[in-house]
């Protein structure tokens, strides 16, 4: 299972939210080049990066820290938060990003999706929000009346690459994943599955490896990375490739 670290930007800066809410930002760097640079250094294969100004501005407002960031690393980049629009999605794309992550605009024109699908095929992945189970759409600020499984099975009909599922109500709180939504969902499609919020521990990573063949592929991992709660690197060892359980025993050892 992929561990994916979270780079949530506001204002240039990298910070983290609590359940989502703007007046609960707690800043972790002012150059979020290095906090970019120090999970790659730790072996993450894949960075995940928010775009908090864009989510509430609907359009991409951190161009600079993202276009520094692509050009930093090596690992692919994913981003969203204001890709409302196909110029958005090719700006985002022209900067070396790998995956663009549609949100809002999943639930508000379905059709630029399934346009863009075809247009960008397997790089776009749709970030389903879920507060109580519908889907939160502009920065979390509004809640829709649609279903996130229903959502999904729609999305991947589209064409989506994956989904990433967030519970609001477990974001930024390191209370554990919501396990139940996610093996719901995970019934509901066969697209990868990307969990993300409440991640506390490797223990909570544990329990997300009962879900790996039922389709759930990664976990994004924000708040605990930062506060030491989780350290990438044994994150990756306990269940990242090699990790100890798919390490076959050295039978021959014993009787050489």
């Amino acid at each position: 299972m992929e561990v994916i670290p979270a780079i949530d930007l506001l204002e240039g800066r990298c910070v983290r939210l609590y359940q989502g809410d703007y007046s609960q930002s707690q800043v972790f760097s002012e150059n979020p080049v290095d906090i970019a640079k120090q999970w790659v250094d730790q072996g993450a294969t894949r960075l995940h990066l928010v775009d908090l100004d864009g989510a509430k501005a609907g359009k991409v407002v951190n161009l600079k820290a993202i276009a520094a960031i692509a050009e930093a690393v090596s690992v692919p980049i994913e981003i969203g938060g204001g890709l409302r629009d196909r110029t958005s999605v090719q700006q985002v794309f022209s900067l070396g990003v790998k995956w663009a992550i549609l949100g809002t605009i999943a639930v508000e024109q379905p059709q630029l999706v399934q346009e863009l699908c075809t247009e960008f095929p397997e790089k776009i992945i749709i970030g389903i929000d879920a507060r109580n189970g519908l889907v939160a759409t502009r920065g979390w600020l509004e809640t829709s009346e649609i279903l996130a499984t229903q959502l999904a099975v729609q999305m991947q009909e589209l064409g989506a690459a994956a989904i990433i599922y967030t519970d609001i109500h477990r974001d930024g709180t390191l209370i554990g994943p919501n396990l139940a939504a996610l093996r719901e969902l995970a019934q509901e499609i066969y697209i990868p599955i990307i969990a993300s919020g409440g991640v506390s521990s490797v223990s909570d990573l544990l329990s997300l490896l009962g879900l790996e063949t039922q389709g759930v592929k990664g976990v994004i991992v924000g708040k605990a990375l930062y506060t030491g709660d989780i350290s990438l690197t044994e994150a990756i060892k306990a269940v990242g490739p090699g990790r100890i359980q798919d390490v076959p025993p050295n039978l021959d050892s014993s009787f050489a």
